[in-house]
């Protein structure tokens, strides 16, 4: 008979707890031999690091163990902190909602483009290539689950984006107007590149782009310039002419029955009024009269510069201007301006007479006929505007010019007035109000210049007139988050963020506007007051793309990780009242 007897053996970490001094660290090892079990002690590891006792356990216990660097590798790392940002505060303003109630592969691609030309505006082919998986700029892509993009599925997307123009102006003028509200509308231009769009035309370039053809839009937006509508309009259209849109659609896609246009003195002309704003009663405006009409108060009498002795704003009525009220204005700074302006203008239009009167004068070559100089002269006054201060004579040998200072004498005396005309009653706008309102078109100005320097409007290389008209409102979308951040981020920014202060500042509302004494040393200092650095727009989005999100992979398991935010990130973050993850 046979017995048969089985050995198990097993090498262990043991801790062996002592009262009075450190726990014993003992490698042992235990068998099994039979019924039993024997247990000895191998050695005594109490003299090794806690790192080193950790990892001999861990083998025991049979666990492979590799070189960190070889087990964990960093797969991606893309900017993300702006994307979490800018789309943050996207869907904190609804405006995924606006666009489109459901979501969408275009609705998808559309927000995707409005982000991407607030962080870095480019082409359609650029922005395509930024949002693809091999060539990320972002996280943008990632954050808003894209599939493969392409530029033809972005154009796609915009010409969808264009068929729902009409109902998403609808909803932003549903948020942010309001019956009786100032509605605030100015015109700007920019060039295309190419001559095959059918909105192209030569027109007055704004951007010092005479040879370019040109391309016409009006923005409308709320009193505090929250951008709601835009509108394209060929090249060659005059500003006033493009008002009767801008009411239309008012009155019927907005359903606004009262309000009150603010609008610029060359654009709300007295015809314009006439047309589109009187056949409505319940439409009232805001605008300015035009230096001929001031110079004809003046000489009627009823504008007296007496009327400014004491106070820089004067209420005043003309039979020229039935149920309007007029307010004149003298602002002393604006008048220095205008003044030194103006000689600038008359001794660079000099400088360009005197050479054609040199040129027909000389002897070799003389420049002859009455025609050529005037075609000569002509050219000068219409690049200068000063043809009504000079006296000229020109013959078939000669020219002489002089300055004519009678009318130079009668223009200078006006200098810095200007005349506000309203509707709106005095009990329901003050005269001061009433001013205010009319300077607030520098927010439209504003919009006009972030149009054309931060998202990057021009140069438009699109060829189709619907296209050129997605584009456009494309970039419209991207000022109306851009202007919701600006406003948020203001204690970061070097901007005013201190408005009530600021406009106690001021003595009075035709005087310069002042900045308040938060925003005064915030830009002294270059920090806030939490000692954080200021900065302009575009760089406090670079400074949040610092923050990254980076895909990690250890053996066959990925994750994302981001990275901690920085104390300005975080307030960044804060301002916007978005998650950051």
């Amino acid at each position: 008979m046979f017995t048969l007897c089985a050995y198990i053996t097993l090498m262990y970490i043991d801790i062996v707890p002592n009262r009075s001094s450190p726990p014993a660290v003992l490698l042992r090892e235990a068998s099994r031999e039979g019924g039993k079990i024997r247990k000895r002690t191998l050695a005594n590891l109490s003299a090794l690091p806690p790192d080193a006792v950790e990892v001999l356990r861990r083998a025991l216990k049979g666990e492979k163990l590799v070189v960190a660097e070889e087990s964990v590798r960093v797969e991606r790392s893309v900017p993300y902190g702006h994307v979490a940002a800018v789309l943050g505060t996207v869907r904190r303003l609804g405006l995924d909602q606006v666009l489109g109630t459901k979501r969408s592969p275009e609705r998808d691609r559309v927000l995707a483009m409005v982000v991407a030309r607030v962080l870095a505006p480019d082409s359609k082919l650029a922005t395509a290539r930024g949002l693809g998986e091999e060539s990320a700029f972002s996280a943008l892509a990632g954050a808003l689950s894209l599939e493969a993009v392409s530029a033809d599925s972005l154009y796609r997307s915009l010409d969808w984006l264009l068929e729902r123009q009409p109902a998403i102006e609808a909803r932003l003028a549903a948020k942010h107007l309001r019956e009786g509200t100032l509605l605030l509308y100015d015109v700007s231009s920019t060039y295309l590149e190419g001559r095959r769009c059918p909105l192209a035309a030569h027109g007055y370039s704004r951007d010092g782009k005479p040879g370019k053809m040109q391309l016409v839009f009006g923005l409308l937006t709320s009193a505090a310039g929250c951008p709601v509508a835009v509108e394209v309009f060929a090249g060659n259209t005059a500003d006033p002419a493009t008002l009767a849109s801008a009411v239309q659609k008012a009155r019927e896609r907005f359903g606004l029955r009262r309000v009150v246009w603010v609008a610029d003195r060359g654009l709300l002309t007295s015809k314009r009024i006439e047309a589109e704003l009187h056949p409505d009663a319940d439409f009232g405006w805001i605008t300015a009269l035009r230096a001929p009409a001031v110079q004809a108060l003046y000489e009627e009498g009823v504008l007296q510069l007496s009327l400014f002795d004491e106070q820089g704003l004067a209420r005043i009525r003309s039979s020229a201007f039935p149920g309007e009220r007029l307010i004149a204005c003298r602002n002393p700074l604006l008048g220095v301006e205008r003044a030194r302006k103006r000689e600038a203008l008359l001794r660079a239009t000099e400088a360009q007479l005197e050479k054609i009167a040199k040129a027909a004068a000389r002897e070799r070559r003389p420049l002859r006929g009455r025609e050529k100089i005037g075609v000569r002269v002509g050219r000068v006054l219409g690049r200068f505007k000063m043809g009504k201060h000079f006296r000229l004579e020109i013959a078939d040998t000669a020219f002489r010019f002089e300055r004519d200072p009678e009318r130079i004498e009668d223009e200078a005396r006006l200098d810095g007035i200007y005349v506000i005309r309203t509707t709106v009653p005095e009990e329901e706008m003050p005269a001061e109000a009433a001013v205010g309102a009319y300077k607030n078109l520098s927010q439209v100005e504003r919009a006009f210049r972030s149009y054309k320097t931060d998202l990057d409007v021009r140069p438009l290389h699109h060829h189709t007139e619907p296209r050129v008209r997605a584009h456009v409102f494309l970039c419209m979308l991207a000022y109306y988050v851009e202007w919701h951040l600006r406003r948020a981020l203001a204690p970061l920014l070097f901007q005013d963020h201190d408005r009530a202060a600021a406009a106690e500042q001021r003595t009075s509302v035709v005087a310069r506007a002042k900045i308040s004494p938060a925003a005064r040393q915030k830009k002294a200092r270059g920090q806030t007051d939490e000692g954080l650095q200021v900065h302009s727009f575009r760089t406090l989005m670079a400074a949040l793309a610092t923050a990254a999100r980076t895909r990690i992979r250890v053996g066959e398991h990925a994750f994302d990780q981001l990275v901690p935010l920085t104390p300005l990130q975080e307030r960044a973050f804060q301002l916007l009242e978005v998650p950051w993850r």
